[in-house]
């Protein structure tokens, strides 16, 4: 029997290797796509999905689901986008947290847990970050996505060099054209983004939404952090709510620009009728300065590069040992969308979250878990 050549078997090894690995790598690559359970508690009343209010957006990475809970009593709305940016994880677990554990007492709340769905379907390049991070609850472990700023490419490509914002005729940087939040108000003839956001502007207009807030997070180096964004017709609002929190929040709030085009706190106050406004928390997996990124930085956001950075005054907020937890930044979130439904008189009357919702303190002291549904 003739003997098979060495470069032959090396060959045929080295191919087979080649496929396992094709294999796998396909297999982790679609189960990126792989949402994580949100389970609905009493309060929600309704489950739709985006392409109710824009049917174009059916059986895309674009649709996505729109949890409603209607008090039952007629009165105001609020409309809570999270995952806007995927990777600014207090946005996302304070909408779940909504979902699971809010029962509104009057008017109606809208929570989008994840505005930017395909984008929870990738992780940026060259980051090194996780797909998924994981939050002790009262009984087990839930894992939630970790994502990407940009929608997922595979869904918008590819990248123009100048991105020029549709109704504005702004020019930014062309990685921007797959940034959720700089292709509001959107349009049906644009691109994937754009109709993703038209479909958020189109559910507000359609449902006269009296208040929007669009929940982020930020570096704790950057200048707007710990900050709320104020559309010119909600920044009364906005002091009257910085008013009642600030016994336990120090935060502050800023005037949209008007030059600064694209943004959910300029576009939706400028072609809707809504209230728009944006929270910014200090997240230190997000910022520059930090080392590795892992589940564990972003839950607890202690990171000993950003410790030091905070020793030499190059950090916007204070940063101790115990880093800025996601229960912090939670906690912050939560207590500012009561802060404004309290605040909140407008023609259509009154919006309450409910008496159960726990205030700050109540949240740092029994963590973010503690408001979470256990896994099934």
């Amino acid at each position: 029997m003739k003997k098979i050549p060495k470069h032959i078997i090396s060959a045929l090894i080295i191919s087979l290797v080649v496929i396992v690995l094709v294999i796998y790598l396909g297999f982790v690559f679609s189960s990126q796509k792989e949402a994580e359970p949100i389970y609905p508690g009493p309060g929600v009343t309704d489950i739709k999905m985006l392409s109710y209010w824009y049917p174009e957006l059916k059986d895309t990475s674009g649709d996505t689901e729109v949890y409603i809970l209607d008090s039952g009593v007629e009165g105001a709305s609020m409309l809570v986008l999270g995952g806007t940016h995927p990777n600014e994880p207090s946005g996302f677990i304070s909408a779940v947290m909504l979902i699971e554990w809010c029962e509104p007492e009057e008017g109606v709340l809208y929570v989008i847990p994840r505005a930017n769905n395909s984008a929870f379907t990738c992780t940026d390049p060259l980051e090194a970050a996780p797909t998924r991070f994981y939050i002790e609850t009262g009984n087990g472990e839930r894992w939630f996505r970790f994502g990407s700023r940009a929608t997922n490419p595979i869904d918008q490509w590819p990248d123009s060099e100048i991105y020029v914002h549709a109704s504005s005729g702004q020019k930014l940087s062309g990685s921007e054209v797959r940034n959720l939040n700089r292709a509001y108000p959107g349009r049906t003839d644009g691109t994937f983004t754009e109709k993703v956001t038209y479909g958020i502007t189109k559910l507000i207009e359609d449902e006269k939404i009296s208040m929007t807030v669009d929940l982020h997070e930020a570096s704790p180096e950057y200048t707007t952090v710990n900050a709320i964004v104020a559309h010119e017709d909600a920044v009364g609002l906005a002091n009257m709510m910085l008013w009642m929190v600030e016994e336990d929040l120090t935060i502050s709030v800023e005037q949209s620009p008007k030059n600064l085009h694209g943004l959910t706190h300029r576009e939706l106050g400028d072609y809707t009728d809504t209230l728009a406004m944006l929270m910014e928390t200090a997240n230190p997996s997000q910022g520059r300065l930090h080392g590795k990124i892992d589940s564990d930085l972003v839950v607890s956001g202690k990171d000993k590069f950003y410790l030091r950075a905070s020793s030499y005054g190059a950090l916007t907020v204070p940063y101790s040992e115990d880093g800025i937890s996601l229960t912090e930044r939670c906690a912050r979130h939560i207590t500012c969308l009561i802060g404004l439904c309290d605040m909140y008189d407008g023609d259509d009357g009154y919006i309450s979250l409910g008496w159960d919702m726990p205030t700050y303190d109540e949240i740092m002291e029994n963590g973010i878990g503690y408001y979470l549904a256990d896994p099934e």
